[in-house]
């Protein structure tokens, strides 16, 4: 490790970037006196040279990560040149990880009271109580959360809020009732489908295509044709022991695999703002669309909340030299900052 010193002229690419629009071309965004940046003349369609300075800070040696867009056609990724490349991520790749066990959507949802396509309630109650860590920590009000104290508050937040889907139409909800409540259903379980030797979807040439009342197919052309036939996603279940990768902006269920396990419809607004790790008590506004938006566009929460603890160690000089930091057991689920916690406030 040294230090670096990062000077006028450094600079870097963004492919793919188009909220650089904005901003204005030329003139330097002043940092609040840490420095400044300024976005240069486009260099292609949404790519930009942003230019910037920072006064003497030290960087250690980073890994830099490669982001790479859903399709083969998308071309999201970031060229960095080799100052950049000490200072994005940290990264050791002979330094030992040890890793707390992975939340599953049962410990993240199973305590969520069951809703229909088209139920369109803001708030309810939750009908029972938290049956993980997970579920005591995420129902924690918002005066425990912030450490606070109440003499007259007591329990866990006691109605639920933003629990309802984005409604299916006539058709998809139709599709969605015969997709199988079972890991790893998909559309493929629908009748009149077979699987090639190169695990290619196709039609059952003994069967006349399958047609729903409105006179469309039961299994989709879009279906048949994602990923050249190849997709698993088109109507997906999720199930109780897996994850969610990615909460997008918007629940599609013909491109993602975005289907409760055992309802007949998309993850509701608080299942995906729980999977963000947005706490119980937020509540999002907006048409229900917006508030999908909202959740996908969001940094998910414990990431916030890490990379905050971090530059507080940072600003309090309690980080030391390392490049690298261990955050604290149970980090996640623990409303007490180790090394930032001080005596609560009281609400009286």
């Amino acid at each position: 490790m040294e230090n670096r010193e990062m000077e006028e002229g450094h600079s870097t690419f963004l492919d793919n970037a188009p909220s650089l629009k904005e901003h204005e071309i030329g003139p330097k965004l002043d940092l609040g006196g840490t420095g400044w940046f300024k976005v240069g003349s486009p260099m292609g369609p949404d790519k930009y040279e942003v230019s910037f300075w920072l006064p003497t800070t030290y960087v250690p040696y980073v890994y830099c990560p490669v982001q790479h867009g859903a399709s083969k056609d998308a071309k999201y990724h970031l060229l960095f040149d080799e100052m950049l490349k000490r200072n994005v991520v940290g990264y050791d790749e002979d330094q030992a990880r040890v890793l707390e066990k992975a939340l599953v959507l049962e410990d993240v949802l199973s305590d969520l009271p069951a809703v229909t396509n088209k139920e369109v309630r803001d708030q309810m109650p939750y009908g029972k109580g938290p049956q993980t860590e997970f579920q005591r920590y995420i129902r924690s009000p918002k005066f425990e959360t912030l450490g606070l104290t109440a003499n007259c508050i007591k329990g866990s937040q006691s109605m639920l809020y933003d629990h309802h889907p984005l409604p299916l139409n006539e058709d998809d909800y139709l599709r969605v009732c015969q997709i199988p409540r079972r890991k790893g259903a998909n559309f493929r379980d629908l009748p009149g489908i077979i699987i090639g030797y190169d695990n290619t979807v196709q039609f059952d040439p003994t069967m006349e295509r399958i047609l729903l009342p409105s006179g469309k197919p039961l299994v989709p052309d879009y279906a048949m044709n994602y990923w050249e036939g190849k997709s698993l996603r088109p109507f997906g279940r999720l199930w109780w022991d897996e994850i969610v990768p990615t909460v997008l902006t918007i629940p599609d269920a013909h491109s993602q695999v975005i289907l409760h396990p055992e309802q007949d419809r998309v993850l509701t607004v608080r299942e995906c703002a729980r999977l963000q790790g947005f706490p119980d008590y937020y509540r999002f506004c907006g048409t229900v669309r917006e508030r999908y938006r909202q959740i996908g566009n969001a940094v998910a929460v414990p990431v916030s909340r890490a990379l905050g603890y971090a530059m507080a160690l940072a600003w309090l000089k309690k980080s030391g030299d390392e490049p690298l930091m261990t955050l604290p057991p149970n980090f996640s689920l623990s409303h007490k900052l180790q090394n930032l916690y001080s005596p609560p406030f009281k609400i009286t």
